[in-house]
């Protein structure tokens, strides 16, 4: 078996995850990791399968979905990493404020000059509102308080609010 990422981005319709999915299926793939969305009215899905096809079969099957949905799908094969076992501490750092350029930068930063990595990230615009909720993974030993002040620090600059907080263990 491959490991397969696809991707797929268009405008949103109804039946496009039954459909990328299916075609998926036909060809015995097995879907090991996703995530689908909308970004302002636009279908988005990147996701990870497990497959015997090899990618050029898989777009070829993928292509008349494409075409009925009027979306862009691409495949390639990735090698197979084992997951990196948790020994620090995994975060959620939750930022709100008036829109402007940089947020995404700047904030992620602060994670990325203690080692941290994001794990996952999501933000909307809303008005003039705008939102980001990041997860990370610290290492071990990382004062988090001292992370949090220096988002605080880097917030305040950019004019929006920030916080940091332990991830929920029981939630995936």
């Amino acid at each position: 078996m491959r490991l397969l990422a696809v991707t797929v981005i268009g405008p949103d319709r109804p039946g496009i995850i039954t459909a990328v999915t299916g075609a998926l299926a036909g060809l015995g793939g097995n879907l090991e990791d996703s995530t689908m969305t909308l970004l302002r009215g636009h279908f988005a899905m990147m996701l990870l399968a497990a497959c015997a096809a090899d990618p050029a079969e898989v777009e070829s099957a993928l292509a008349p979905v494409a075409d009925r949905f009027g979306l862009v799908a691409s495949v390639r094969e990735v090698p197979e990493e084992p997951e990196a076992a948790a020994e620090g501490q995994h975060v959620v750092l939750r930022v709100h404020g008036a829109d402007r350029p940089g947020i995404v930068s700047a904030m992620t930063r602060v994670l990325a000059d203690e080692g941290g990595n994001i794990t996952d990230l999501t933000t909307r615009l809303t008005g003039r509102l705008y939102v980001l909720v990041a997860e990370a993974d610290l290492p071990a030993g990382v004062d988090l308080s001292e992370v949090q002040r220096r988002l605080s620090a880097r917030a305040e600059e950019l004019g929006v609010d920030a916080a940091l907080h332990p991830a929920d263990e029981d939630v995936l």
